[in-house]
C-alpha cells in the first residue's frame, strides 16, 4: 500500500460496493479511496486491471491511475470536479475518445477473468459472437436469478424468447470492442475540462452498450457526444433500434439489486418491443 501516512479523511458517501474517502496524505497528493469491507476474492483486483487495460487504448479517455490496491482498498488520485459540470467541446471531445476506446478492441466478447457490474457477478467467459455471448453471459444469468429471487415464470419465458431471436436483432457482425462495460453518467467524472472514466466492468464486448448505457442513465450533452463519435466511427445502420437491447443487461442488473425499482417492467417492456 501507500508509503506514506494519512493526514484528513472525510467521507465522500457510500455505494452498494461499500464506502467512498476523500483523503490527503501527508506528502500533499488527495487522494480517492474505496473501502470494500469483506470484498469477495478478486472484486478490486478487477476494476484495477480494467482501469490499466482501459487506459491502455491510444487515443481513448482518460482514467484515473491506480496507486494502490489490495483485497478491501483501492487508492486512486483526487479528480477535483469541474464546477460548472462538462463544456460542449469537453463532451464532444469524450465522445472522439470512447470511439478510439472501442477501437482499441478486444481479443474476444469477455475477458480473461471474472468482474463485476456494482455488487452484481460478470461472467466473461468467451463467446463466438457478439449475440451468443450476450445471450449467454449477460441476460441468462441475471433472468436465473431473478427467477430465484420470484420471478413468475411467465415473465421469464418472455426473456426466453428473446433469446432465441438475439441473433436476428444484434444487427450486422463487429468486432469485438474495448468496452468500459459499466458506463453510466455516474461513471464519467468531468475533472480539469475532460470527462474522465472510473469504476469500469471492462470487458471485450458490442460498442453500442457502452452508448446504450449512456442514454438509459441520462448522460449530458448525449447527442453531441454521439455526433463527435460518430464523425470517428460511423455507428452502423439501424444502432438506434437496438439501444434498447443493449439497456437490457443493465436493467436486469438494476432489478436484481434493487427490486421494487420498476427496472424490472423496464426490462420486460424493452425485451417485448423485440418480440
Amino acid at each position: 500500500m501507500l508509503q506514506t501516512k494519512v493526514v484528513t479523511a472525510e467521507p465522500h458517501g457510500r455505494a452498494i460496493t461499500g464506502d467512498r474517502w476523500w483523503v490527503r496524505l501527508a506528502d500533499g497528493r488527495e487522494v480517492f479511496v474505496k473501502a470494500q469491507e469483506g470484498a469477495p476474492e478478486g472484486f478490486l483486483a478487477a476494476e484495477a486491471a480494467g482501469l490499466g487495460w482501459l487506459a491502455a487504448a491510444a487515443g481513448g479517455p482518460p482514467l484515473p491511475a491506480v496507486l494502490a490496491q489490495d483485497r478491501e482498498l483501492l487508492v486512486l488520485p483526487w479528480l477535483p470536479p469541474d464546477p460548472a459540470g462538462p463544456t460542449g467541446p469537453a463532451i464532444e471531445r469524450l465522445g472522439r475518445e470512447l470511439a478510439a476506446l472501442h477501437a482499441a478492441g478486444a481479443p474476444t466478447f469477455g475477458g480473461p477473468r471474472p468482474g463485476w457490474i456494482g455488487a452484481a457477478p460478470l461472467d466473461n467467459r468467451p463467446g463466438d459472437t457478439w449475440a451468443e455471448f450476450y445471450g449467454a453471459r449477460r441476460i441468462e444469468p441475471y433472468v436465473r436469478m431473478l427467477r430465484d429471487a420470484g420471478l413468475p415464470a411467465a415473465d421469464a419465458a418472455v426473456f426466453d424468447r428473446l433469446l432465441d431471436r438475439l441473433p436476428d436483432l444484434a444487427g450486422p457482425a463487429e468486432r469485438p470492442a474495448r468496452l468500459h462495460g459499466d458506463l453510466w453518467t455516474g461513471n464519467v467524472l468531468w475533472s480539469d475540462g475532460r470527462g474522465w472514466l472510473v469504476d469500469p466492468a471492462a470487458h471485450g464486448g458490442h460498442r453500442e452498450t457502452d452508448l446504450a448505457m449512456l442514454e438509459l442513465f441520462g448522460q449530458t450533452g448525449l447527442a453531441r457526444l454521439l455526433a463527435a463519435y460518430q464523425e470517428v466511427t460511423p455507428l452502423a445502420p439501424g444502432w438506434q433500434e437496438r439501444r434498447r437491447l443493449h439497456q437490457l443487461h443493465p436493467l436486469l442488473v438494476h432489478a436484481l439489486l434493487f427490486p421494487g425499482g420498476g427496472y424490472l417492467d423496464s426490462a420486460l417492456a424493452a425485451a417485448c418491443g423485440y418480440l
